[in-house]
């Protein structure tokens, strides 16, 4: 088992653990030399899978051992040093977000109650240099899909709870358990997932009248945004200021797996970066919301304020032999960074 940084000693602890207990009493007498050692662990199969289920349920215990033991009081380290080894499990949106919560709390955001994972592993041929997994478990009492990347080593990249009254599609899974990545560029289905942030960003923007509109189904996460975001551009012009709101799907990566239906279910995640500004010379103050105040001190500014926050999403989108409104089923997000003057 991978440990991560130097709390990861305790995920270590936990695989040795679980190594010892599975063993039986005939153990035989460890090999007395370098060269019996080495032969004694044949070298992969080229036929066994980059990453398998054993290994993903290894990494998933590990890092949630690791996330809960930096969460909370009794971390010795300094605060500065919390968020070192934050970024040692997490990445992509889920590093910001990860990263808020813990300046926000002082270094002290809650830890997490965790359930047990159903994992769904894509069969990634050996030598796969960027391999991830899924997991959907129990966090906090809700429903959360969680995705894990691999570069130097394994992080969270993503988790969106299940939106109430939603359940995840049925994943298509080969006859060993293996799920099915889909290809960026995958034109069975009707919103490819290279193309599915740039989607949403649209769709959150303008609504029923962009020419996304009908691509992702209406709700509180697409057109309801839209509605909210004209309504207080029209607002903070009545009372003097410039108001916008802007979705980007930036850098972040993406990931799909097949459904059973020839559809795919795919995870990614967008930034909104909302700016309000005095249009005249006098002092208008623009009050921060109470949200932002771990960023900014003040309960007013007197000319600009900047919010900027990270969400993910999870969105099952039909396939092209039977097209309709793709549907977003999970969602996750937090304010990650607020400016101003």
């Amino acid at each position: 088992m991978r440990a991560y940084g130097r709390r990861g000693m305790l995920a270590l602890a936990a695989g040795l653990l679980a190594a010892v207990t599975a063993c039986t009493g005939d153990a035989r007498t460890p090999a007395t030399t370098p060269a019996a050692a080495v032969t004694t662990t044949p070298p992969p199969s080229p036929a066994e899978p980059e990453v398998t289920p054993a290994e993903a349920a290894e990494e998933f215990t590990a890092f949630t051992l690791t996330d809960n033991a930096l969460r909370g009081p009794g971390w010795e380290s300094e605060f500065e040093g919390r968020l070192r080894e934050v970024s040692d499990i997490t990445t992509g949106g889920q590093w910001a977000i990860t990263q808020a919560a813990y300046v926000s709390t002082g270094s002290r955001p809650p830890r997490r109650q965790w359930g047990a994972p159903t994992l769904y592993v894509p069969r990634f041929a050996q030598g796969e240099r960027a391999p991830w997994f899924s997991a959907l478990v129990t966090r906090d009492g809700r429903q959360t899909l969680l995705t894990f990347a691999r570069s130097d080593r394994w992080r969270l990249s993503s988790a969106a709870e299940l939106l109430p009254g939603q359940e995840l599609p049925k994943i298509e899974l080969d006859p060993e358990g293996y799920a099915s990545a889909v290809a960026a560029d995958d034109k069975s289905v009707t919103i490819s997932p290279q193309f599915i942030g740039p989607v949403h960003a649209s769709v959150a923007e303008t609504g029923t009248a962009g020419v996304t509109a009908g691509l992702l189904g209406a709700g509180p996460l697409t057109t309801d945004v839209a509605e909210q975001i004209a309504a207080s551009r029209e607002q903070a012009k009545n009372e003097g200021f410039s108001y916008d709101s802007i979705f980007s799907a930036e850098n972040f990566p993406v990931y799909a797996l097949r459904t059973e239906d020839g559809g795919a279910l795919i995870q990614y995640s967008l930034s909104r970066t909302t700016s309000t500004t005095t249009k005249t010379a006098e002092d208008d103050y623009i009050p921060v919301p109470e949200q932002a105040r771990w960023a900014i001190s003040t309960p007013v500014l007197r000319r600009t304020l900047k919010l900027i926050e990270t969400h993910q999403y999870a969105t099952a989108v039909p396939p092209l032999t039977n097209p309709s409104a793709a549907s977003v089923i999970a969602h996750d997000g937090a304010l990650t960074r607020a400016s101003g003057q």
